[in-house]
């Protein structure tokens, strides 16, 4: 069994897309169609930066599924690789799991890129900026991670956002409380505490102002049945319900990315290749979850051939 998986917000970078835009139309194609839904053109940040207004949340995260769908339309054009027949489920990261639903047909490419402009807007208003921050714990267990944002919390919010692997965690709060995090995360065995470089404190309850605004959005831009069966991030299961799915959005923006528990459970249910689209984040992920598991992470044309070829 095969899971096409899809990165979040991080995996952004100038000159993105740049290449597949130039050797594919199918390419070129799905980026014009972003730029034309968000009457932006955003393909030609991706491609030239600057990096400052790339990074902007509600610039990333459109851009970033955009360069996934790029690459899987180029796997289904130019390769002719259908993904219900190559794969049996899908996931993403956070932002990631809206680039899922456009690749099973549960949204279409311009809704998705609206929804993303907009999530990546609201998240932002939702705390002003300094109120907030985050932090990756390096060499820490989920029990560990849960443990110090207890202590560091001290009355203000301190939650995990990410469970990423066995090895990475990542804390989401009120500044000061993230700031505790890093001066105690020693004392708690944790090998590295690294604060991480974003404008909000994503997916953690300081987001519900923002959870709020995604629900009226997603009431309006309901989804289409799925092609594949999804594992969502803020229940680690499998969902074939548009409709329950849609809830799950809504949740996600306050809950914890459970990415590891995610893996586990595809895992469980029979899947041994993952294929990440559109960056090389999430199979490292993988990889430290479960050392069994095979890895594919495409994001060149050679990569995509050398993917079709495999595929058969």
């Amino acid at each position: 069994m095969r899971a096409f998986i899809f990165p979040g917000q991080g995996s952004q970078k100038v000159g993105m897309g740049a290449d597949l835009a130039e050797a594919s139309t199918a390419a070129r194609e799905t980026f014009q169609e972003v730029d034309d839904a968000l009457n932006q053109k955003l393909f030609a940040m991706m491609r030239e930066g600057p990096d400052s207004e790339l990074t902007l949340t509600s610039n990333a995260q459109p851009a970033i599924m955009a360069n996934a769908i790029a690459t899987l339309r180029v796997l289904e054009k130019d390769f002719g690789m259908k993904l219900k027949d190559a794969a049996d489920c899908v996931a993403g990261h956070s932002l990631g799991e809206y680039t899922a639903l456009a690749a099973v047909n549960a949204f279409s490419l311009g809704d998705t890129a609206k929804l993303l402009r907009l999530r990546g807007i609201a998240m932002q208003d939702a705390v002003p900026i300094g109120v907030g921050s985050m932090c990756a714990l390096l060499g820490s267990d989920i029990e560990t991670a849960q443990k110090l944002a207890e202590e560091a919390a001290q009355g203000q919010v301190c939650e995990i956002a990410n469970d990423n692997d066995p090895s990475q965690v990542v804390l989401s709060g009120h500044a000061e409380a993230i700031n505790r995090v890093i001066d105690m995360a020693k004392d708690h065995g944790v090998k590295r505490a690294i604060k991480i470089a974003v404008s909000a404190p994503f997916h953690c309850s300081l987001m519900k102002p923002a959870a709020q605004r995604m629900k009226i959005a997603l009431d309006n831009t309901s989804p289409s049945a799925m092609d594949l069966p999804l594992y969502a991030n803020v229940t680690a299961a499998k969902v074939s319900d548009s409709a329950e799915e849609q809830k799950l959005l809504v949740e996600q923006i306050t809950g914890r990315v459970r990415w590891r528990e995610s893996v586990l459970a595809m895992r469980a249910d029979g899947v041994e290749h993952f294929v990440e689209l559109g960056g090389k984040v999430l199979g490292p992920m993988v990889s430290r979850t479960d050392k069994e598991a095979r890895v594919s992470s495409c994001i060149t044309m050679e990569d995509l051939e050398a993917l079709a070829k495999e595929l058969g």
